[in-house]
């Protein structure tokens, strides 16, 4: 089963998130859990969880649906130990939210070297920072997200992926989420079936669809191999709409959340039912 949706609002309150994703059809969605460019937050309600999981239920969400993000603010790979720490301190909490609310993933951008020490170093502290967060929490699996490797960002490349992975002592609690967007910019090609196949293929040999835990499904507006993240509607951007007919009918993707960050939410509706459209077509 494909799992369809979109990272809607949750402003007014987490448990509005569900509501939202209901409205436009959606049977997954992407939230933040907290103001996303603020570094601290106020702690979930009682009532705010309650709400949240009594909307989840009504609307026929499971965790396995669901696929939140971080905040933008954090960098695990940071370079002062300082700045750091305080990143850690918020993943800690980001992982925490999740967990309180039944949720069981958290999506995060890898981090970025800032151009003052070197990808391994970034990638070794990006490591040692997943594993403190999963020795102090519970239930809630670490997806990382693949980058357009935009600036000094990290996480452009498969082996980026893989090398953090193998870093993970606890493997049964981290994971990776595929943003199209992302993959084309940083010069993996999917425009056609032959190259699709042969990106899947190289993906799998290096990191494996085994820890594919989700995936943004967007469009670009920047060039193939551009290393610039802009997204854009389905079939509106260099990308076209025959990827989005491979990934409806791959397998691979099942049962995982596959999550629409096109830049225009008045059309999220008509893009979700774009999607299921194409399946066995």
């Amino acid at each position: 089963m494909k799992f369809v949706g979109a990272h809607v609002s949750s402003s007014g309150g987490v448990f509005k998130a569900p509501i939202n994703a209901n409205k436009i059809g959606a049977k997954a969605f992407a939230l933040f859990t907290k103001n996303q460019r603020r570094w601290d937050s106020k702690p979930l309600t009682t009532q705010d969880i309650d709400k949240f999981k009594e909307n989840m239920e009504k609307f026929g969400f499971q965790s396995n649906q669901i696929l939140p993000h971080d905040s933008y603010l954090i960098n695990l790979g940071n370079p002062e130990k300082e700045k750091r720490e305080k990143s850690l301190k918020a993943f800690i909490d980001e992982v925490e939210r999740c967990r309180d609310l039944g949720l069981n993933k958290l999506n995060f951008h890898a981090g970025s070297h800032l151009r003052e020490i070197s990808e391994e170093t970034s990638l070794d502290f990006i490591a040692e920072n997943m594993n403190i967060t999963l020795d102090k929490t519970k239930d809630v699996s670490l997806v990382i997200e693949n980058t357009a490797g935009q600036g000094s960002n990290l996480g452009y490349k498969f082996e980026h992926l893989a090398y953090l992975i193998d870093k993970i002592e606890d493997k049964s609690r981290v994971g990776i989420c595929i943003d199209t967007c992302h993959l084309f910019s940083s010069g993996y090609d999917i425009r056609t079936p032959e190259t699709y196949k042969n990106t899947m293929a190289e993906f799998e040999k290096i990191v494996g669809f085994k820890y594919l835990m989700g995936m943004h499904i967007n469009d670009s507006k920047a060039k193939f191999c551009s290393r610039v993240d802009r997204h854009h509607s389905l079939g509106q951007g260099e990308i076209g709409l025959e990827t989005f007919k491979l990934i409806m009918n791959d397998s691979r993707m099942n049962n995982i959340p596959l999550i629409l960050e096109t830049i225009d939410d008045t059309i999220w509706k008509d893009e979700i039912e774009l999607l299921y459209s194409f399946m066995n077509k």
